[in-house]
């Protein structure tokens, strides 16, 4: 373990200040134009400013601050650093027998604490805000969109229940928690061996189970068929109704043991489309290592004293800054919609920006 020192404690102190002055105005900022964007939907609530606070903006402004984060500690750092290198202080501590290496310890551990922290709140305390921010956007804000969509998008479902039983069934609604053409499959080998197909089926709140009504059932052992007629029979599908429930938003809301599960068992029913959670997976670790190599990318940026000052500094950051988000927007497109894999679209713009970081690094005078 090595100890904080003087030169440590002063560029910590300018790391942490700046960026927490820094995502306070950026935070209200965001929330200022947010309310102007809402205000309609807002009146409409009928809600009173401290309920919108408790139903809405204590979950939006955990949202917004895990957005800016990363480009947050980078800008802080670029910002601090550039107004040091204008004093010529990297210069004296230098000149006065500081490795340069030993300079940027500040800002890696710096770095690696916020880091720790943004990781903590990836994990548990931002879905937990997404929650409550997502469940007020869907109910006061999303119903009045001038777009309400197709009413039985997602309304057909097809899963495997386990590695040998299949079903499916049409027209799911999810208020009264029905749904018709339902038939279930089990597969031994390569062949059917039982079928049951049913007019409707219902969930029995009970039995904690699914009622089928009109219910044809089959055996079958290879040229011989037994068939049996049913007004009704109860079957455990291994799926609760919240489960069927289109949520454009269940990404966001669940915590990380929570997506594990759910990703483990949608795979298990032979779910598709699953990309986009796992590349939110993967992104909730790979988001807060962005914010080390940020912070050493800045730090290295702004220690050299150039002509335009702090100015010049905080553009080339800013320009770094978008090039890194469009970089991440696309990889996570091209996984989502194309090949990539989850796991890489996640860790690409890291994955550049480390080599970035090392030529800047191997570049920079000493």
């Amino acid at each position: 373990m090595f100890k904080l020192k003087l030169l440590d404690n002063y560029i910590l102190k300018k790391f942490l200040g700046t960026f927490i002055f820094t995502m306070l105005v950026i935070t209200v900022i965001a929330v200022v134009i947010d309310t102007s964007e809402k205000a309609d939907d807002f009146v409409r609530s009928g809600l009173s400013a401290w309920q919108l606070v408790k139903v809405y903006y204590i979950g939006f402004i955990p949202f917004i601050m895990s957005m800016i984060y990363p480009l947050m500690v980078f800008i802080a750092v670029i910002y601090f650093s550039s107004k040091m290198a204008g004093r010529s202080e990297f210069i004296a501590i230098l000149a006065g027998g500081v490795r340069y290496n030993r300079m940027l310890r500040p800002y890696f551990v710096g770095s690696v604490f916020l880091a720790v922290i943004f990781w903590l709140a990836s994990q548990y305390w931002v879905p937990r805000a997404n929650e409550i921010r997502t469940d007020f956007q869907a109910v006061y804000v999303d119903r009045n969109s001038s777009y309400n969509g197709d009413p039985y998008r997602n309304s057909n479902f097809y899963l495997r229940v386990d590695p040998t039983t299949f079903v499916g069934f049409r027209y799911y609604d999810t208020l009264n928690k029905t749904a018709s053409n339902f038939f279930l499959q089990k597969v031994k080998g390569n062949k059917v061996n039982y079928n049951v197909r049913a007019e409707t089926i219902r969930w029995d709140p009970e039995k904690k189970d699914w009622r089928l009504s009109g219910v044809i059932e089959r055996h079958i052992d290879g040229v011989k068929e037994t068939l049996k007629k049913l007004d009704s029979m109860h079957v455990n599908l291994n799926v609760q109704p919240k489960e069927l429930r289109r949520d454009d938003y269940l990404k966001d809301k669940l915590t990380t043991p929570e997506l594990h599960q759910f990703i483990h068992m949608e795979e298990l029913r032979g779910s598709e489309g699953l990309n986009t959670f796992k590349v939110e997976l993967y992104h909730r670790d790979a988001t807060p290592f962005s914010v080390i190599i940020m912070a050493l990318i800045g730090a290295i940026i702004s220690s050299r004293k150039i002509r335009g000052g702090s100015g010049l500094h905080l553009a080339v950051g800013i320009v770094m800054a978008a090039i890194f988000v469009v970089m991440d927007k696309f990889a996570v497109t091209f996984s989502t919609k194309g090949n990539l894999t989850p796991i890489l679209a996640a860790w690409l713009p890291n994955i550049i920006f480390s080599g970035v970081a090392g030529i800047l690094y191997v570049r920079t005078p000493k």
